[in-house]
């Protein structure tokens, strides 16, 4: 069993270029391994991931050896002639003439409430009837129930593109377990995001790496995270943001579903991950880019939760901090707009955890 894809935001790079020399290999070891299915997405990596997937991946291969879902910034659409603004110059950027997947980006509430005014659910109906997108969804970063009242609402969709991990499967702000039930009662396809929480499930606290070591040796910690997410059977696809050759060797290795002493394991894993962990950031870095002061959030929230589990290695770590404010922000730069926290997918209340950064960091 393999349901991993290849999702095109992590990206490796050479300075501000991407490395094109480096995805072409992670492409051809991909598509070598089974692979087929390409995620990307008209904002990602500013435009550069779809053109990325045209150079590296669409230029290089005949259409019928690979699927790419991609998605349509909904939230900056002001009349239904904007979507088909976006979708024509997305197919212009991949180099396609369809998508496999078409789906809205990011809704939640307030971009839902969009989407009805802007008609966009009409818009994917339209464009799969004409044959320019095989299937239709949305993306979606809101709560379980507002989830079941659009799908109540568009039954029409296929596809929906949740965050989901074991380590958000119980979480009271992310309701990422609630968030599958609800796609299994309507009977859609599930595919899932940050199945390794954007890394930070690779990177565990000592105790908790000893657990899953104990039980299988060979696993690794990303493994543990990935066959989790593949060994739910609603799951069609399961997305890694891979950024090196290695981690796709690795991800596009064939798994069992994991049984019930391994999924006791993995809860008991989390209550070791969550009493550690001071700010649960991924690190997407949505908040970076609408920080008005530039702020170098992600890393000082990585900085301030290594210093809170490891309160010794302030030495090691106030250095990179230095270096990193000659170029960005301070984190006692963060004046409290809230920018940031509008468009955090983790609901991570940024402003009062920066204070805390901020403090720790000096």
């Amino acid at each position: 069993m393999n349901k991993v894809g290849f999702g095109f935001l992590r990206l490796p790079k050479k300075g501000e270029e991407l490395d094109y020399e480096q995805i072409n290999e992670m492409v051809d070891l991909f598509l070598s391994r089974g692979g087929s299915y390409f995620d990307t997405c008209y904002t990602y990596l500013n435009g550069d991931s779809e053109k990325g997937l045209k150079k590296c991946l669409v230029d290089r291969y005949p259409r019928e050896r690979f699927r790419i879902a991609n998605k349509l910034p909904g939230y900056r659409c002001k009349t239904y002639e904007d979507c088909r603004t976006y979708f024509d110059e997305g197919l212009r950027r991949c180099g396609v003439s369809y998508f496999d997947v078409y789906m809205l980006h990011w809704l939640n509430q307030k971009h839902y409430d969009i989407a009805e005014q802007v008609d966009e659910f009409r818009f994917l109906r339209e464009v799969k009837a004409s044959g320019e997108a095989r299937e239709i969804g949305f993306s979606y970063h809101d709560s379980a129930s507002l989830l079941d009242r659009i799908l109540t609402d568009h039954p029409e969709v296929d596809v929906v593109q949740i965050q989901l991990n074991y380590l958000d499967w119980d979480s009271a702000g992310l309701e990422a377990g609630k968030c599958y039930d609800v796609c299994v009662k309507h009977g859609k396809k599930v595919c899932v995001m940050e199945p390794v929480k954007g890394g930070t499930l690779s990177t565990l606290p000592a105790e908790a790496e000893r657990l899953l070591r104990e039980m299988h040796p060979d696993w690794s910690n990303a493994s543990w995270a990935l066959r989790f997410v593949q060994s739910l059977e609603q799951v069609g696809i399961c997305l890694s943001g891979m950024s090196t050759p290695d981690q796709v060797r690795e991800n596009m290795a064939d798994v069992s579903p994991l049984g019930e002493a391994e999924l006791e394991r993995l809860r008991a894993v989390c209550d070791i991950i969550t009493a550690q962990t001071a700010v649960p950031c991924t690190g997407c870095r949505y908040c970076e880019t609408h920080c008005p002061r530039k702020i170098a959030i992600p890393d000082y929230f990585r900085m301030y939760n290594e210093l809170s589990r490891h309160p010794r290695d302030e030495w090691k770590i106030k250095p990179v901090y230095e270096q990193l404010i000659r170029q960005h922000g301070k984190a006692s730069d963060c004046i409290a707009c809230r920018s940031c926290e509008t468009h955090c997918p983790q609901k991570i209340e940024i402003s009062a955890f920066m204070k805390k950064a901020a403090e720790a960091l000096g």
